[in-house]
């Protein structure tokens, strides 16, 4: 919820994103600003010792990041009230998900009955030649999950928890 316009404050949010950078700079007052970088580029301050420490520690990880806007004499400041290091979804850090190249080897093992047929059920089949068949498969796989869904994918709800 967001207090009317014109205020100057705004109510608290809470986002999570990847802490690009944390930078540290002196006030002529002397106070210690941090100003926290996420992974989209949008810029939180906080003059809070523990928050700007925490920043610190987060930084290159995903964040649970709250803060409050201030619009004061036609600015836009952004204000960092917490962030704490965001636990990965479950199944991330076990299966590797996060790596392409991983995800697509492991659809492709998963495959492997289909693809190379019945000398490979059988056992009767080099591990080159298992390589060579199912390479071109990881790569098509790798290269669709680089790409992520196109359009004719989202129009049906392709990756989504949508029910066809």
């Amino acid at each position: 919820m967001r207090l009317p316009r014109g205020l100057g404050y705004d109510a608290p949010v809470d986002a999570e994103a990847r802490i690009a950078s944390v930078e540290t700079s002196q006030t002529r007052n002397g106070n210690t600003r941090w100003t926290v970088t996420d992974d989209s580029g949008t810029k939180y301050t906080t003059f809070r010792p523990a928050i700007g420490q925490a920043a610190e520690q987060a930084e290159g990880s995903r964040a649970r990041i709250s803060f409050h806007e201030e619009e004061r004499n036609g600015f836009r400041n952004v204000y960092l009230d917490g962030i704490e290091v965001a636990a990965s979804p479950p199944g991330d850090a076990a299966r590797g998900d996060s790596d392409p190249e991983e995800a697509a080897w492991r659809t492709a093992v998963d495959a492997a009955p289909y693809l190379l047929g019945d000398e490979a059920r059988d056992g009767e089949i080099a591990p080159e030649e298992a390589f060579r068949k199912l390479k071109p498969f990881k790569d098509l796989v790798s290269e669709d999950i680089r790409s992520g869904p196109d359009d004719e994918d989202r129009a049906r709800g392709a990756g989504t928890d949508a029910a066809p």
